[in-house]
């Protein structure tokens, strides 16, 4: 190994193994020191005509698409040929990937009709619709890796959601705009209306099968070397989409703390991870899946990419940052929640009697042996993404 990938390697290894704690403090710069973040956000690298129209593209844009090429660079043909032999578990993990979190928004609406404050309300609302819409982070597939889980499935669940995101994400908008009271739904029905399903389409389903084609005619070998290298750029790219974006709202947010606020949005964010997580253990029961496929569907239906949904609400609700905010503390809550059900997956699987992950889903039979304090590496928020894990 030469010195110069040797460093690589651990510059990688240390992002990656810190990523969580890095996001962190990513937010707490944002925070103290917005301008360049918010100079970030705005800045634009490439605008020309098209005979599709003017395509724009900003640096928040740009990182984006760095995230989900990469993602797609991971997934190998032979991945996608073992996704295909499962389509029924896949296609149940999407569709209660769409409902369960529509079904929760849908019940709390009275709950956010009864707030003192109708901004704040919608803030929250509109906050935690878009995560929702997301599709799967892609850092799911790290919390399964080391759970031992099914990886076709996770990695299924994450490239299933993408290529259906320019379509579920503007009809879950519209869905949730629906049932929102007043100008609620007005403005989620705005939200989906201004070109959404065209930007995830060109900033997030593109990269990625660009991704997927260019592992594909790169050869395994060569793909796994530039890998190598993009391993070190996706997290810096993320960690540099998270200030940027959270510059907009983090500032105003903990500068003059409005508690009760932080609290709703705290409470929906909490509540809403722990029914996510929850469906996709239930969805397990329910299908019979052994124990590598359900930690791969609680994984999947747990964690959506927050990276697409931050861009998307600093393009399209520029002037509202704090919708953002719902978003930041949904990103982070996520990976805390992920780690508690990790750490219980690990504790069922050294109990002897205990419903542990591993065997077949896990890619052999019998349970997988867990070397004590060896933690899960994140991957880059992108098919990913998210903001932040993502």
């Amino acid at each position: 190994m030469s010195a110069r990938t040797g460093r690589s390697y651990v510059v990688s290894e240390f992002l990656h193994r810190h990523l969580l704690k890095l996001i962190v403090v990513s937010y707490g710069l944002a925070a103290a020191f917005p301008a360049l973040g918010l100079w970030i956000k705005d800045a634009e690298v490439l605008d020309v005509g098209s005979p599709l129209g003017r395509i724009t593209m900003t640096i928040p844009k740009l990182l984006l698409s760095l995230l989900l090429f990469n993602a797609g660079m991971k997934v190998g043909v032979a991945r996608v040929g073992q996704m295909a032999r499962r389509p029924g578990v896949i296609l149940a993990g999407l569709a209660t990937n769409l409902a369960v979190p529509l079904i929760f928004l849908a019940v709390m609406v009275p709950a956010l009709r009864a707030w003192h404050n109708p901004d704040e309300a919608a803030v929250v609302l509109v906050g935690l619709a878009l995560v929702t819409a997301m599709p799967i982070a892609g850092s799911s597939t790290g919390w399964a890796q080391a759970a031992d889980g099914d990886m076709a499935l996770s990695l299924g669940l994450v490239l299933g959601s993408t290529l259906l995101s320019p379509l579920t994400t503007p009809a879950s908008l519209h869905a949730l705009g629906s049932i929102a009271p007043g100008r609620y739904g007005v403005e989620l029905h705005h939200l989906a209306d201004r070109d959404t399903g065209a930007f995830l389409a060109a900033w997030v389903l593109l990269p990625s099968l660009l991704g997927i084609v260019a592992r594909s005619a790169l050869g395994e070998g060569r793909a796994e070397a530039v890998g190598r290298h993009l391993k070190v750029i996706a997290p810096v790219t993320l960690l540099v989409l998270c200030y940027a974006n959270a510059s907009s709202c983090l500032p105003q947010a903990l500068g003059h703390p409005d508690w009760d606020f932080l609290g709703i949005i705290l409470t929906f964010v909490t509540g809403l991870c722990v029914v996510t997580f929850s469906a996709g253990y239930v969805l397990g029961r329910l299908l019979r899946a052994d124990r590598g496929q359900r930690a791969a569907l609680m994984f999947g239906l747990g964690m959506n990419n927050n990276g697409t949904g931050l861009v998307l609400a600093s393009l399209a609700l520029g002037s509202q940052p704090m919708v953002m905010l719902p978003i930041i503390v949904y990103n982070l809550t996520q990976h805390l929640v992920a780690g508690c059900v990790d750490a219980l997956l690990r504790r069922a699987g050294t109990d002897p009697g205990g419903d542990g992950v591993g065997g077949r889903g896990a890619g052999g039979p019998g349970p997988s042996v867990r070397i004590r304090g060896v933690r899960p590496r994140f991957e880059a928020e992108a098919v990913t993404s998210s903001a932040g894990p993502s």
